[in-house]
Parts: C-alpha cells; sequence; structure tokens
C-alpha cells in the first residue's frame, strides 16, 4: 500500500501543473470568450431547471432537474463536507478562497461542457442515447482525436470509483459510533470492513436498477440533503453571527499568504483550491456532461445553462458554509483532517450532538454520490468496449466500495487526485478546441428568445 501511495504522490506532481494550466487558464479563456454568458443568464438557468421551457416531445431519459439532480448527487456530497477539511488542513483558511475563484470558473466550463453533451449526443451499442466527452471528443473533433476519448475513459475507470465516499463514510462512522467501543468488541480494521461491505449491498440495490432508478433516487435525495445540511449550518452561524466576518477576513487575507508554508508554497496553496474545488464540483472534469446528455432536451444552450449552476450550488454556497463553521468553531486548529474535522466543529457547535445529525447527512451524501459515480464508470467502460460488457463496472465498482473502507485517506485522496488530473486534460483540450461551435449555437438561442418573447 505505502509504494502505490508513493508512486501516486510522484504522478500527482507531474500532473498537477498541465491540470491547473488547461483548467484555470483555459477557464478564464473561456469567461471572457462568452462576454460572461452564464453569470448573465443565472435567473434564467434558474427558470429552465423549473420547467418553465420544457420540451415535453424532446429527446432523452431524464428531465433537466433530474440531471442537474443527478449530477449534483454526486458533487454535493462528502466533497463539499470532508473534502473542503482536507483542504483547510493542507493549505490553511486561505486555501478557501482559490476554491471559491475555481468554482465561478467553473460555472463557465459546465456551461461549454454540458451544452457539448447535448450538441454531440450518439448511441451506445445498445442503441441507447448517450452524451459526454467520449462523444463530443469523437464526433466534434472528428476520428482522429479518438486516442483523447480512450485515454479520459481509461482514466474514468479509476476517477469514477466511489472510493473517497466510501473511506469517509466509514470513518464517519467509527468517529460518531465508536462501534469496538459501544457495540460488539472487533477490532476497529473488522468494524471497516464491515461498514464497507454494508455499504457495498446498499449501493448495489441501486445501481444495478440503472439510469432511470439513480435519476429517481437522487432527485428525491439531493433537494432534502442539501436543504437539512445548509439549515444546520445556518443555526451554527446565527448562533456564533459574531464570528462569521472574522472567519471571512481570515480566508481573504491568507489566500494571498505569500510566506505560506504549504509545499509549493504560494501556487503550493492555489493548487491545493483547485483540486479540492474540481473535487467538490467537477468543472473541467467531463462527469457532469455524461449525465447531462441524457436529459430531455434538444436545446444544448438550455442544458449548458442549468448544468452551470451546479457548480455555485456546491461549492460557492455548500463549501463555504462548511468552510465558516470549520474556522468559526477551531477544528482547522486541530491534528485531524477529512471528515473527523468538520465532525469536530459540528460537535462543539451544535449543543454536542452535531456530529450524530451530521452522520445521517453523511448517509445521505454518501449513498446519493456512490449511486451516481457508478453510472460515470459503466459509461466509460462501454465506451472502451460495448454495453453489455459495460455493465460489468459495477462489480468493479461494488468491490472497491469495500477495499476503500479499510484503505488510508492518503491512499484514496492520492488515486482520486491523479485520475481527475488526467481526466482535466483531454477533455479541456476538447472544450477549447470546440468552444465556438458553442458560442453559434449560443447566438442562435438568444436571437429565438428575444424573438418569441419580445
Amino acid at each position: 500500500m505505502e509504494l502505490i501511495n508513493d508512486f501516486l504522490v510522484w504522478a500527482n506532481n507531474f500532473a498537477n501543473w498541465p491540470m491547473f494550466i488547461l483548467l484555470i487558464g483555459g477557464g478564464l479563456f473561456l469567461v471572457f470568450y462568452s462576454r460572461f454568458l452564464p453569470y448573465r443568464f443565472f435567473g434564467h438557468a434558474i427558470a429552465i431547471t423549473a420547467g418553465k421551457y420544457d420540451d415535453k416531445n424532446a429527446k432523452g431519459d431524464v428531465s433537466s432537474f433530474q440531471a442537474l439532480s443527478a449530477a449534483v448527487a454526486a458533487t454535493v456530497g462528502l466533497g463539499n463536507i470532508s473534502g473542503v477539511a482536507i483542504a483547510i488542513h493542507d493549505g490553511g483558511p486561505g486555501v478557501v478562497f482559490w476554491i471559491w475563484v475555481t468554482a465561478l470558473i467553473g460555472m463557465c466550463i459546465k456551461f461549454y461542457s454540458c451544452s457539448l453533451s447535448i450538441m454531440f449526443r450518439s448511441t451506445d451499442s445498445a442503441g441507447n442515447l448517450q452524451g459526454g466527452p467520449m462523444y463530443y471528443i469523437t464526433k466534434g473533433l472528428g476520428e482522429k482525436a479518438r486516442p483523447l476519448a480512450i485515454f479520459f475513459a481509461v482514466c474514468g475507470l479509476f476517477g469514477f470509483l466511489g472510493v473517497f465516499t466510501a473511506n469517509q463514510f466509514t470513518e464517519t462512522f467509527m468517529s460518531v459510533v465508536e462501534p469496538s467501543k459501544t457495540l460488539y468488541a472487533m477490532s476497529d480494521q473488522s468494524w471497516k470492513l464491515t461498514v464497507g461491505i454494508v455499504l457495498a449491498i446498499l449501493t448495489s440495490f441501486v445501481i444495478f436498477g440503472g439510469l432511470k432508478n439513480i435519476a429517481k433516487v437522487a432527485s428525491a435525495i439531493v433537494p432534502f440533503m442539501v436543504g437539512v445540511y445548509l439549515i444546520a449550518v445556518i443555526v451554527v452561524m446565527v448562533l456564533n453571527a459574531t464570528a462569521i466576518l472574522p472567519a471571512l477576513k481570515m480566508i481573504i487575507v491568507e489566500a494571498w499568504n505569500f510566506d505560506t508554508i504549504v509545499t509549493g508554497g504560494f501556487w503550493g496553496l492555489v493548487i491545493i483550491g483547485v483540486k479540492r474545488a474540481m473535487f467538490s464540483n467537477e468543472a473541467g472534469l467531463g462527469s457532469a456532461p455524461m449525465y447531462h446528455g441524457q436529459s430531455k432536451t434538444d436545446n444544448p444552450i438550455k442544458e449548458g445553462l442549468v448544468a452551470s449552476l451546479g457548480p455555485f450550488i456546491d461549492t460557492i454556497l455548500v463549501c463555504t458554509f462548511t468552510a465558516v463553521v470549520i474556522i468559526l468553531s477551531g477544528a482547522y486548529l486541530e491534528d485531524s483532517s477529512g471528515i473527523v474535522m468538520t465532525l469536530s466543529a459540528f460537535e462543539s457547535t451544535l449543543f454536542g450532538f452535531g456530529d450524530d445529525l451530521l452522520m445521517i447527512i453523511v448517509s445521505a451524501f454518501a449513498l446519493s454520490t456512490l449511486f451516481t459515480y457508478s453510472y460515470y464508470g459503466v459509461k466509460s467502460l462501454s465506451f472502451l468496449t460495448n454495453a453489455k460488457i459495460g455493465n460489468y463496472y459495477n462489480w468493479y465498482f461494488v468491490i472497491m466500495i469495500v477495499f476503500a473502507a479499510v484503505a488510508s485517506l492518503e491512499l484514496v485522496k492520492n488515486l482520486i487526485d491523479l485520475s481527475y488530473a488526467l481526466m482535466v486534460i483531454p477533455n479541456m483540450i476538447a472544450v477549447l478546441l470546440l468552444a465556438p461551435k458553442v458560442n453559434a449555437k449560443a447566438k442562435e438561442y438568444f436571437k429565438k428568445l428575444r424573438h418569441d418573447n419580445p
């Protein structure tokens, strides 16, 4: 295990800079190239999501709201609860500012990538409608670009595993319940294995049911789990109202700490923020276009606008609230990381039972994320082989849940970070090259919108 982790650390050092340049440099280019379109039409995106502009006769398997819910289910999860804690542990409070910057840029990246997922939809070997990076790479850029699509799909076989979620859910259970003390006296490692097996069984019930089951479950769970979590955070913030502004000030001041002791100095701090933001909202990664490519719409710009809401919901809102609670509680000063830090923050600020409430919330986050991620992996394997073989990914996915439950956080984090960094490279190259086609469609869409709604 230690040898594998050392390799992952080494490989991440090489992958970080190409990822950073394409994600932030490429993302900033798209912000200006779009003339700030996703931000200017933020309200219109909300109206589309609410179903105001739905076309019941459009092709697709799920509604735009279900696609957004399913995509958000994969992003609003433990990345927002424990991922933020890991970021603050690794880089200090200032890292949150760079998470914000990446999320705002990510809104524009998601607009382009998810518009492309509708523009270049295709069918798989079973005749099912598909969308995502593999398809807009091969259809948009042509067959000469197929190696990029294959590279993306191969990395996706690892990046779309639910290992981080399984690992952090297990840590939550071990920290809150302390089963080896309060329940049957097994070792901690035996309990972790047991939790992993139970989690794998629960996940199996949904993921072997297919996309419609996933979309149905996710669209039911996501609004509820986000609502409960935000209420809990707001209660903490109201009870500690005087500490909110100092916490926000600390984030902004520390973001520009050029003397930081973080590995890599100031730029190391920025990269941590970029990586954790990408882990939170997956903008630039290419996962969300796979879901949005299934939406019942024939208009790519509408779907792109819906998708652009994702980074705002799960990073600007949820991650910020998590960060403020961690900072104002003082939990960031403790020698802990991941979910343990967040649990400590909630326990100390919510009358001693905040960790129990967070465990319930984490359970919902974990299950919905696992349901969604398996779908991404199936689509990656299906592209590399065929739709029938692709379904076997679910067995691999379920087995890896058990592995992740007993693995170290460091190993799991490094595996996902490397996979994500590598997936960004082919996806962002394709998005940047195909951006002019999205702009042309956007011009048509808004011209028609002005004509229909003078």
